[in-house]
């Protein structure tokens, strides 16, 4: 993985921010949680943190509300979601108010341990290159996927804001909120051959995957 002081992209890496979801219940793990679970030298969340922060100078861990019951790596911030169980939607939008001073937000899961810096900063990219874009995501062959996004932090807040009221927990509902790019399956495999942005760790049989 790149040093992120060596990294660059179009937007200065310091404009950007980064929000990493760790709030889920880890229920197929066991009595684990799977985000402390080690792959190779480092835990799932350091993984996702450090290519988080490869692109981003501030980068924001969401947890569960209460006392923290993991160690968030260095140089992540804490913040909470405001109630348990509200799904990835609300974690999207405690991390997004904890990062409003950046106008970009770039949305990882904490259990994606195989991200890749280029992706990540081929969709900065993406939204610095379309001032009329809100959202960029992934196509997989199938569509958008909904994990990793880039988003314009202010928007797409007020969206998350109104899709909570109205009951809706999912991220693909925030992507049909928001003025969406699409990056194409061909561009963004290029740089990552092996698909292994898309890659979450769900279950413990999927680490030997």
């Amino acid at each position: 993985m790149r040093n992120p002081r060596t990294w660059s992209a179009s937007l200065p890496r310091t404009t950007v921010a980064a929000v990493v979801l760790a709030g889920g219940r880890s229920e197929r793990f066991g009595d684990v949680d799977k985000l402390t679970v080690r792959m190779g030298a480092r835990t799932l969340l350091e993984r996702s943190v450090a290519a988080a922060s490869a692109v981003a100078a501030d980068v924001v861990v969401v947890l569960p509300p209460g006392e923290p019951t993991i160690e968030v790596p260095s140089p992540a911030r804490v913040a909470h979601d405001p109630t348990e169980g509200e799904g990835p939607l609300a974690g999207v939008h405690a991390g997004l108010l904890a990062v409003v001073r950046s106008d970009v937000a770039v949305v990882v899961g904490g259990d994606m341990p195989e991200l890749q810096p280029e992706v990540l900063a081929l969709m900065v990219r993406r939204l610095a290159d379309e001032p009329a874009v809100e959202a960029v995501a992934l196509d997989d062959g199938t569509g958008p996927r909904p994990l990793p996004i880039v988003l314009r932090t202010r928007p797409a807040a007020h969206a998350a804001h109104a899709l909570l009221h109205a009951g809706r927990r999912r991220l693909r509902d925030l992507l049909g909120s928001l003025r969406a790019s699409v990056v194409d399956e061909a561009a963004w495999t290029a740089l990552d051959p092996g698909r292994r942005s898309l890659r979450d760790i769900d279950e413990p049989d999927d680490l030997n995957r």
